[in-house]
């Protein structure tokens, strides 16, 4: 299936919209009193960064 430029541009700029929001978030869980609490939503949004990160560069 083929892409135009314009879909694939498209695309990546909501990748790096999602990468964005998901520095933010864990930005937001580590600045609250207790970041342990937020332990496991830090650890997925990490593990949803590399996801990301890794399918930009394939």
């Amino acid at each position: 299936m083929e892409h135009t430029m314009e879909e694939l541009k498209e695309a990546k700029r909501q990748i790096d919209s999602t990468l964005h929001k998901l520095h933010e978030v864990i930005k937001t869980f580590e600045a609250k009193g207790n970041p342990t609490r937020y332990k496991s939503q830090i650890t997925l949004a990490r593990r949803r960064i590399s996801a990301y990160e890794y399918s930009i560069r394939v």
